[in-house]
């Protein structure tokens, strides 16, 4: 008689990843919070949309220049220490925006600076807080912990723009950024309880080769770049976050708490979403999957910017997140499924930057468009752009929307020592496309 099933919430007994959990709860608490407090605030200084389009440019080139590198040092040096310092930093960029608005100081090359710095902080910080869990819990319950992982990260996200579009409209922008900064002091204190110590095996290659060998395996992997490019379609054309205080103010007459709550809609909705994953039957085809999702969401970022009516809107937003939390689920089975142990890092510092650097680029593609067409026209324009995108790359990678699962148990993975030269077998999917790393040179 085989044992029972254990529960994603049972993960939660292991103490250093309930520390993470805990940390990372917090801190996407506190960076939602930041977040809406940066793009009132450039809408305060400029009311104009392209000013707060180029958000997205400065997050984005960052993740461009040190996302992969970022996996590559994940791989190499302890996660927790990482996790410490990065949140150290991202505290104090924090405090530079409070400082400045206390003292009426704050000027538009002052936030584009604190959000490039923080966004190069971030890349370093999320590869390693992927790569970390393996390490806090049994590999049995790596699902459910990253089950847990996400649906924290969607909590905060409703809770976070929310509780800062209320402290913005009652107490100000200096008390928005102090509870950010404070949220992160809490992230730093307790990742340092986190007492896990990783064996890190150092590779016999360079920086730059490491990063170089893990791109050779994604373009040689269609399926896993079809599935990220179809990241970055969606959250190219569909972005809109830098233009909802225009939503909120001029559209919906809805005010700083009602951005909040626009902000929060998609977040209720992937929660949703998430929660319809977590007891729905695995799916088969999570290609077919994706697809459909992405389908989803772009219909539903046609119908928000083209709503004048407030449920309605929320309701469209709230049906994207949903769309998205799917997708996410999918996208993340097809991406560990069809990657070796040994590349999951860079692999998922590279996912990273296709899913940070879709939507930072696609905000100023929004603001762009927006100065030319209006707010509701780019966002309706964009939505369908993404339809369409989807439906092409559905037919230039017809094996995506064929893709399988098979129940595969595996073995525990060992890792591999300095200088080893081995490489895992090569694997076809059902399309006789190569699923493990390039052969060996």
């Amino acid at each position: 008689m085989s044992a029972p099933r254990k529960t994603a919430l049972q993960t939660l007994r292991h103490r250093n990843f309930r520390m993470l959990w805990i940390a990372d709860s917090i801190a996407i608490l506190g960076s939602q919070i930041q977040n809406v407090a940066i793009i009132w605030n450039v809408f305060a200084l400029t009311e104009d949309p392209f000013q707060l389009g180029l958000l997205g440019l400065f997050r984005f080139v960052p993740v461009l220049f040190f996302g992969l590198y970022g996996g590559v040092i994940a791989d190499r040096r302890d996660r927790r220490t990482i996790l410490v310092v990065t949140h150290i930093l991202l505290m104090a960029t924090t405090a530079v925006l409070m400082a400045g608005t206390a003292l009426d100081a704050v000027t538009m090359p002052l936030i584009y600076g604190v959000t490039f710095i923080a966004s190069a902080v971030n890349a370093f910080a999320g590869p390693a807080r992927q790569a970390i869990i393996p390490a806090l819990v049994p590999r049995a319950e790596i699902a459910g912990a990253s089950t847990l992982l996400n649906l924290a990260m969607q909590t905060a996200q409703i809770g976070g723009p929310a509780l800062g579009g209320i402290i913005i409209g009652t107490v100000g922008l200096t008390a928005a950024y102090a509870v950010g900064t404070v949220s992160f002091v809490a992230v730093v204190i307790v990742a340092m309880m986190i007492t896990v110590r990783e064996k890190i095996v150092i590779e016999s290659a360079n920086g730059l080769t490491a990063v170089i060998d893990g791109l050779k395996f994604l373009w040689t992997t269609p399926i896993l770049l079809a599935v990220m490019s179809l990241d970055f379609i969606a959250t190219f054309f569909a972005a809109s976050i830098t233009l909802m205080p225009i939503f909120a103010e001029q559209i919906l007459n809805m005010g700083p708490n009602g951005l909040g709550f626009l902000l929060s809609a998609p977040a209720v909705g992937a929660v949703a979403g998430s929660l319809v994953m977590s007891v729905a039957p695995i799916p088969q085809r999570p290609g077919l999957g994706i697809i459909v999702a992405i389908l989803t969401y772009g219909a539903c970022i046609v119908g928000f910017g083209l709503s004048t009516t407030i449920w309605l809107s929320l309701l469209f937003l709230a049906g994207s997140g949903a769309a998205d939390a799917i997708s996410m689920a999918m996208r993340h089975s097809i991406r560990n499924l069809v990657t070796p142990a040994e590349y999951r890092g860079r692999i998922a510092a590279a996912h990273t930057t296709f899913a940070r650097g879709g939507p930072q680029l696609g905000e100023v593609r929004s603001g762009w468009m927006a100065g030319l067409y209006g707010s509701q026209a780019a966002v309706a324009l964009g939505g369908l752009a993404t339809i369409i995108g989807c439906l092409i790359m559905a037919r230039v990678v017809p094996s995506l929307m064929q893709y399988r699962t098979e129940p595969v148990e595996e073995p525990d993975e060992e890792p591999i020592p300095q200088g080893s030269s081995a490489r895992p077998a090569v694997q076809s999917d059902p399309g006789g496309r190569p699923q493990g790393p390039p052969l060996p040179r």
